[in-house]
């Protein structure tokens, strides 16, 4: 748990960090063969040539404060991108008014709760909504903001997807936002045109923001998943929609630091005024690299084969056990293992092979039949308990290696 040493911590309720639980369970044990490590979503592909290119070419531009809005250049490429990537109609993002850079998604995701949840939502306490399992920024970032996290099951009944619609209306009244990652982490799942629109009309009924993390959105494997614009879009207007991609996986640019937050012009200026005070810009240098990382996309095609090509080899090892099944998208395997930190020490202890346990991605949120009830929300099973995430970010043949030492060892 997270202690600051001093009583009324609003952070006490939070688990450590999953990588520090995964140190803890692991780093007193030795490998049990060369380790190779699965349990860390950092892409290990190389990165475009122009990278080094242009940043040697811009360095001049660390000399200087960057705008917090970024450049016009960088945003116009970003608005372009969005508009060929989702069919948008030209014109349909104002790149002055509805495109700020981040430092990853991981800032923005933290950040706009920050900026977006009000004290009170309908005479009470906020509410902030996310999947279960989940990315741990979310729940951090709803604490920070003076909000109940709520954790809703991504259970596979319902294609690791939570069912929001389906949550009491006086809960849905005091939510404030919602966080939804497509294609999810860690199981891969890839939200529809519909599920986005059902989740917008939700939104827009009961007055939250929708916080879309789609980082792993061009990390697919035969179609290109639906996005939360798109739907907007589709709807009329950005209302109540904010976007946030980034090129850690698409780019295996993670060390970059880019990303960007794009919809509502509403919330981008919320959130924009807020950043203002403590948000750090990103340098002229890398956003000159960014804006031309956006326009290409053979780096990002070649990306994506080798991906396909992991997932190949994971169904030719795995195809029968474990629960396997091939994601529509990300590069994770969600793997039901019975017991995910038992298999994990195991694994690392008999085998080197480093992957992280599903309990360390998701609260024990749910009840004995796996609905959502909000007084089990922070105890009992989780709906992680049983599963391991291994992340195929590791060359063909450390990957290959790796998935036949977990067939074998477990």
């Amino acid at each position: 748990m997270i202690d600051s040493g001093r009583g009324g911590n609003r952070f006490a309720g939070l688990p450590d960090y999953p990588f520090t639980r995964l140190r803890a369970l692991l780093d007193t044990y030795p490998p049990g063969a060369a380790p190779i490590s699965l349990s860390i979503g950092e892409p290990q592909h190389p990165f475009p040539g122009f990278v080094s290119e242009i940043l040697a070419r811009s360095a001049q531009g660390y000399g200087k404060y960057p705008p917090m809005d970024g450049t016009a250049d960088f945003r116009a490429a970003v608005c372009d991108w969005l508009t060929r990537r989702y069919g948008l109609a030209e014109g349909a993002l104002d790149p002055a008014a509805q495109v700020i850079p981040l430092n990853g998604t991981r800032e923005g995701l933290f950040g706009a709760c920050l900026a977006l949840v009000p004290e009170r939502k309908a005479g009470r306490k906020p509410a902030v909504l996310m999947p279960n399992p989940f990315y741990q920024c979310y729940a951090g970032a709803a604490v920070a903001a003076g909000a109940d996290p709520v954790y809703v099951p991504a259970l596979a009944h319902n294609r690791f997807l939570p069912d929001y619609g389906a949550l009491p209306e006086e809960l849905l009244a005091r939510t404030a936002a919602v966080y939804l990652c497509s294609p999810t982490n860690p199981q891969g799942t890839c939200a529809t045109l519909d599920d986005w629109t059902k989740l917008i009309t939700l939104a827009r009924t009961f007055g939250f923001a929708v916080l879309a993390d789609e980082c792993y959105a061009e990390i697919y494997d035969t179609a290109p998943p639906a996005g939360v614009l798109q739907a907007a879009h589709a709807l009329g207007g950005f209302g109540n929609v904010l976007a946030f991609h980034s090129l850690s996986k698409r780019s295996n640019l993670p060390g970059l630091r880019s990303g960007f937050v794009a919809g509502d012009p509403a919330l981008i200026k919320t959130f924009l005024a807020l950043r203002q005070y403590g948000g750090a810009p990103s340098p002229l240098p890398v956003l000159e690299t960014a804006a031309a990382a956006w326009r290409e996309e053979t780096h990002v095609e070649e990306n994506r084969a080798r991906y396909r090509r992991k997932f190949d080899i994971a169904q030719q090892i795995l195809s029968n056990r474990f629960g396997f099944y091939r994601p529509p998208g990300g590069f994770y395997l969600w793997l039901d293992v019975g017991d995910g930190e038992q298999a994990a020490l195991k694994l690392w202890r008999d085998a080197g092979v480093r992957v992280l346990p599903g309990r360390y991605l998701a609260s024990g949120a749910q009840s004995r039949d796996g609905n959502f009830t909000e007084s089990a929300n922070n105890c009992g099973p989780s709906p992680g308990d049983a599963f391991i995430r291994a992340a195929l970010v590791a060359d063909e043949d450390l990957t290959a290696t790796a998935l036949r030492r977990i067939a074998e060892c477990l």
